[in-house]
């Protein structure tokens, strides 16, 4: 919070029934972080109605509450008891949040950007923050891995809670960061989380099965992603789409009938920034592409073809922000992977590879061991699992998609959760054997043991692709987080058998 500051509901933007007013100090989703002169938000939930907990905001102080008509009901009888409460009914309270909480942090970086699809998001938001910075600009990007760049912070979701966002944005702003990149989740979309952040461009990388546990349908999941061009970037913004991904053209129709302007980006004839040719090697690629008639070519350090359509899609968005074109293509050389996106985690001696990559959808375990063979002259062999209590009809899809892509595949647990991890290894070992690939494929449920045999594989020439965890640090076994890290693990089994440890 903003240590002594105070505004009035107005200055929030906010009206309370029968016209009364407060002084906020503080503002809180979390009933227990409510003190003397908080507006408590009691947002519904998936399980619970934050209505529930408006008894205990009360109790601690809280000058306003800030609900929906079902949180107003469930809160009537402790409401009638502090009748000096203000208490504001919005029909979607999340949304009046997202700007309450803007007006009330009242800054954020000056030019914002802000990237949804199912996969590259991350990569996208780096990449664009890469380019800001080989700029000279003052740069971060937000999302799975945290605030990364000119200033730093550790993050609990890819798209934070607007009190967290803002709060966020604001310290940015602080220490001098003038440009961000934000990953939008569909969570974040759909729960109004952008809402209040002003953007500059937004962008669209792909669309494939991913969340359907927590949204109902294909159609929902979608129209949460294309809530970002329809509702979030304003008119006068510049969507940049990946236009070879069959939704990107229904994104392009959302956004036009807006009135925003568009960057195109792919292989498709006539696209905006135009992808003419990729040539690979063991340690990159080089790209050739043409923008406004012009060809340009760039060597850049990165494994995977599609890790050009994510530059070309963070070079689209940095473009679309106000930054010269000749300049952004510039800086393409110097571009570095993301951690745990396509990452050299490790190489054997006899030079094999091993790369850690956070693929953790079938559309993404596809792509990646697609993407990588070019790079590879001997045998791919992959590592994959799921997560527990995430969407289940996946697991046998990435059975099959690792099968049908790698020469030879080890299955593994991944973050089970409160499922038990059997279960989940044998989903994904049955869409296995639905694609024919019984014999190229074993079961290792220990992820550790499953690294070190997959290292234990590799000959001159083979690279290992380790999917599903990327950049994270730890495994989720029930309700415990036990250190885990894809990339020490590969280098700790590199070492165990190449007689680096003593």
């Amino acid at each position: 919070m903003v240590a002594g500051q105070t505004k009035s509901l107005t200055e929030l933007g906010l009206t309370a029934q029968g016209g009364k007013r407060a002084q906020i100090t503080g503002l809180a989703v979390d009933s227990r972080e409510v003190t003397d002169g908080f507006l408590f938000a009691a947002l519904p939930g998936t399980r619970v109605h934050g209505g529930e907990f408006i008894q205990y905001a009360l109790r601690m102080g809280a000058a306003a509450i800030l609900t929906d008509s079902r949180g107003a009901r469930l809160a009537a009888d402790d409401l009638a008891l502090y009748d000096n409460v203000a208490l504001i009914v919005a029909e979607d309270p999340r949304q009046t949040l997202a700007y309450t909480a803007a007006l009330w942090f009242g800054a954020q970086p000056e030019v914002m950007v802000a990237v949804t699809g199912t996969n590259g998001k991350t990569s996208v938001a780096s990449f664009c923050r890469q380019i800001w910075m080989e700029l000279g600009l003052e740069a971060v990007n937000i999302g799975t891995t945290g605030v990364e760049g000119a200033f730093e912070a550790p993050l609990a979701h890819t798209t934070p809670e607007p009190i967290t966002l803002h709060r966020v944005l604001a310290e940015a702003e602080a220490a001098g960061v003038t440009h961000a990149a934000m990953e939008a989740s569909s969570h974040g979309l759909e729960q109004r989380r952008l809402d209040g952040v002003h953007l500059r461009a937004a962008g669209f990388t792909n669309f494939s099965q991913d969340h359907l546990d927590y949204h109902a349908t294909f159609d929902e999941y979608f129209a949460a992603k294309a809530g970002l061009f329809a509702r979030v970037l304003p008119e006068d913004g510049v969507a940049v789409l990946n236009v070879d991904d069959p939704k990107g053209q229904t994104m392009a129709e959302i956004a036009s009938a807006r009135g925003q302007d568009l960057i195109t980006v792919g292989r498709r004839e006539g696209s905006d920034l135009h992808m003419l040719a990729q040539r690979f090697d063991p340690t990159g690629q080089e790209l050739r592409f043409d923008w406004q008639g012009r060809i340009h070519q760039a060597r850049m350090p990165l494994i995977g073809g599609f890790q050009a359509e994510n530059v070309l899609l963070a070079a689209g968005l940095a473009i679309a922000a106000g930054a010269d074109a000749e300049r952004v293509f510039e800086t393409l050389p110097h571009m570095k992977t993301v951690r745990g996106r396509m990452q050299l985690a490790a190489t054997r001696a006899n030079g094999a590879a091993v790369f850690v990559d956070f693929a953790h959808t079938p559309d993404a375990v596809s792509t990646a061991l697609r993407a990588l063979r070019p790079h590879v002259m001997g045998r791919l062999i992959a590592i994959v699992g799921a997560g527990g209590d995430r969407d289940a009809a996946k697991r046998p899809l990435m059975g099959k998609a690792a099968v049908e892509n790698a020469d030879l595949v080890i299955v593994t647990d991944d973050n089970p959760r409160s499922e038990d991890p059997a279960t989940i290894r044998a989903a994904v070992m049955a869409g296995v054997t639905a694609a024919g690939g019984a014999d190229s494929a074993t079961e290792v449920g220990d992820r550790a043991e499953a690294i070190l045999r997959g290292v234990d594989m590799l000959g001159p020439g083979d690279a290992l692709l380790i999917c599903g965890k990327g950049h994270e640090s730890g495994q989720i076994v029930g309700d415990d987080v036990f250190p885990f890290d894809d990339s020490e693990q590969a280098s700790v089994a590199v070492s165990a058998l190449d007689g680096g440890l003593a």
